[in-house]
């Protein structure tokens, strides 16, 4: 399953994240804006980045030194208990991305 996941396109990724936050009235704006934290990315260079999640984090700018503090649970896991490093970088994503769609002031959401 891990592979898989691995090979999802990140535009086909950021798609439905954008359509996730924007039901929930968040912004392109602001998606982009818990993106950039973590990983180091412009604006600009995520909605032109072409590539799978795992050439997505290879190539990230720099990863926020605060990863650290995000926890809780994605999809019935702990995502500070997870050991493969990649899969840890994508279910980070994921929860930020759930905070935001679940209205958390964007402060909180970027370890502020």
């Amino acid at each position: 399953m891990s592979e898989r996941l691995f090979r999802y396109s990140f535009v086909e990724i950021h798609r439905l994240y954008l359509n996730k936050v924007e039901r929930k009235g968040r912004t392109a704006g602001e998606l982009d804006e818990v993106l950039s934290w973590l990983t180091g990315y412009t604006a600009e260079q995520l909605r032109s980045f072409e590539g799978d999640l795992r050439e997505f984090f290879a190539a990230a700018p720099l990863m926020n030194d605060n990863t650290g503090l995000i926890t809780g649970v994605v999809c019935g896991v702990r995502v500070e208990d997870i050991k493969d490093p990649l899969m840890q970088q994508i279910r980070w994503m994921d929860k930020l991305v759930d905070e935001l769609a679940r209205g958390k002031k964007m402060t909180n959401i970027l370890r502020g």
